[in-house]
């Protein structure tokens, strides 16, 4: 039987993963009692994680939307993939730099280290992102009104600089 803690972040990952869980389903994950089950449901509301009872046939609890992000849960390959997702981020979607080199620090304090190992040695390959713009959007261009103009009209007294050529002659 695990300690409380414990089974409060197995809870919290069973929870996250979007499913609802009938609560005998839970109980049997922990390997303890409904009763317990319930208690260890109530001790996460009571650490402010939104913890949703969905009644009917098909009921059960499920982890909810809350105001704030709680404190997250992965697995390896979950882990290995953000890190990759926030690495390769900068570069596709304009503005993100900062947030994503901050949450890429995060994660890889967080990372075991075979798997900060196993993410350092992916070799990233920058691909073409056609929706890149070279300035951002919401500033308008300014255009060089110079380019634009047309070209002023030839001088009635100068040649032109090609003959003309009558057109019945050859």
């Amino acid at each position: 039987m695990a300690t409380t803690s414990h089974r409060a972040l197995e809870l919290l990952s069973s929870l996250g993963s979007g499913r609802t869980w009938p609560l005998r389903d839970l109980a049997a994950k922990l390997e303890v009692s409904e009763r317990t089950a319930r208690r260890d449901l109530d001790t996460l509301r009571e650490l402010g994680y939104p913890v949703a009872t969905v009644r009917g046939p098909h009921g059960g609890y499920r982890l909810g939307t809350g105001h704030t992000l709680p404190p997250l849960l992965f697995d390896h390959e979950q882990a290995l993939a953000i890190a990759i997702a926030l690495q390769t981020a900068p570069r596709s979607v304009y503005g993100l730099q900062d947030g994503t080199a901050r949450a890429l620090v995060t994660v890889q304090q967080a990372m075991p280290a075979t798997l900060r190992a196993a993410m350092e040695s992916l070799r990233l390959t920058r691909l073409r992102n056609y929706w890149e713009f070279p300035r951002t959007p919401d500033r308008p261009r300014r255009t060089d009104h110079r380019r634009h103009r047309r070209p002023p009209p030839p001088h009635p007294h100068r040649r032109s600089p090609t003959p003309r050529r009558h057109p019945h002659r050859p």
